[in-house]
Order: structure tokens, then sequence, then C-alpha cells
């Protein structure tokens, strides 16, 4: 499912405009992002957890030349699936 999918759903089940439906959506992976950029944690039980990452610099190598490169440290985003989301999907295979 992709973002436009979402919203159209949301917008099906909810009975809302699309355009309401996209507000929802996109406020909410902003408050996400947000939180995120301010080395905030943002938790939804029942799903999952996001938080950042902090990853050290290191020496790497191209490899398609072998170059010996420079990666710089850096941080990302990390999405941990919670018990039930995970325990969801394992069911789907009964």
């Amino acid at each position: 499912m992709n973002k436009s999918q979402l919203i159209e759903l949301l917008a099906k089940r909810e009975a809302l405009t699309l355009k309401k439906a996209e507000l929802v959506v996109n406020t909410f992976f902003d408050a996400i992002t947000l939180g995120l950029a301010a080395d905030n944690r943002a938790e939804i039980r029942g799903f999952g957890s996001f938080k950042v990452k902090t990853y050290e610099g290191y020496t790497g190598r191209n490899p398609k030349t072998g170059e010996v490169i420079e990666v710089h440290p850096k941080k990302l985003p990390f999405f941990k699936v919670g018990k039930e989301l995970k325990e969801r999907v394992d069911s789907l295979d009964d």
C-alpha cells in the first residue's frame, strides 16, 4: 500500500473527502518526521516505534572502483515493529 492508497482507504472508511483524508495522513507523517528531526521517539502502541539511530563514520570502499572513501557519521530513522503487529502478520500464514 502506498500513500495515495492509504488516503483513498481513509476517505472511504471515514466518509471524508480525499482532500481531508490527505490532510490527516500528511499531518500524521509530518508529526512523526518533526519529532524524529528533534531527536524524539514516536511510538504507536500495537504497531511499532520510530527512533533515530546514530551511526559513526568509517572508512569504506567504493564497490565498483575499490577506491577508499570516508563515510561520514550519520543519523537515520529506524522502525521497530510492535509485538501485536508482529503477531498479526505472523498469523496470516495460518
